[in-house]
């Protein structure tokens, strides 16, 4: 009697952020991410947008009620093995977030979205002290870009000195390991650092030049997300997504009026 084929089984993750109609960034960017490094990509939509890589023109949240439910029936049946989240726009959504996080208690990344590259803001006033106060403590990595964590620390962080100095403070006031993104600091290199309380890691990528993207840091927390779910310490995540992103930079491609990223640079589905 014929046996039957036995599928290989992957790993689920689940990205609970904001949808990017231009298709650089949010939800867009992480499944694409999710795809390519061979996980399987569940999502949680909290806001729609109206964008493209040079503007954001509208926002609207989902109900708290939506959000709640599309995250119970992700973990009912293809429970994650990590989940990531990006623009969370709302205290209302924040709360329905640490309310299921708290049940469930998964492997978190933060990727602290406030502002696009555009300059709109993407995280209602009210909804930081939240944001810190509640849904820091429960990730396992924080992955804030330099004005981002400059805005969260209250202070300049200029040089790579201060870069590093800044993940040993967003450990030390939130307990979790800290990636500090610093792309856009000036100089030859793209260096972020990493600390985990125990190991530092300084990550360094040669700066590529002439290439302007959008959603960099949701690809690369994505891909952060990915690696965690496929077995890999926090330290060897972040490794593997350092490279993957930095791959992905090199490889953009014209597309319109844009640059945009190329996350499926390590497969190649053309003839």
């Amino acid at each position: 009697m014929p046996t039957k084929n036995k599928r290989h089984q992957i790993p689920s993750v689940l990205t609970i952020a904001g949808s990017d109609s231009g298709g650089g960034a949010g939800i867009q960017a992480d499944l694409k991410t999710f795809a390519a490094i061979g996980v399987h990509g569940t999502s949680a939509l909290t806001c729609v947008t109206a964008q493209n890589p040079r503007e954001v023109r509208s926002v609207q949240a989902v109900e708290a009620g939506i959000l709640r439910d599309q995250i119970d029936a992700i973990f009912e049946e293809i429970p994650p093995a990590a989940v990531k989240t990006g623009m969370l726009y709302s205290m209302e959504l924040i709360e329905v977030l640490v309310d299921r996080l708290n049940s469930t208690n998964p492997l978190l990344v933060v990727d602290p979205v406030m502002i696009s590259t555009s300059g709109a803001r993407l995280l209602q006033e009210d909804a930081i002290t939240m944001l810190k106060a509640r849904l820091f403590p429960l990730a396992d990595l924080i992955t804030p870009n330099l004005d981002e964590a400059a805005f969260l620390l209250d202070r300049e962080i200029k040089t790579l000195e201060d870069l590093r100095s800044a993940a040993r403070e967003f450990h030390a006031r939130y307990g979790c390991a800290a990636l500090l993104k610093g792309g856009h600091l000036p100089g030859p290199q793209a260096i972020d650092f990493f600390f985990d309380g125990h190991e530092e890691l300084m990550l360094e990528a040669p700066r590529i030049r002439g290439v302007s993207t959008h959603g960099t840091g949701c690809t690369y927390a994505a891909a952060i997300t990915a690696y965690i779910a496929l077995g890999k310490t926090l330290p060897g995540a972040v490794t593997a997504a350092k490279t993957f992103i930095s791959n992905a930079i090199a490889a953009s491609q014209q597309c319109g009026n844009h640059h945009v990223l190329h996350p499926l640079w390590n497969r190649s589905f053309r003839s």
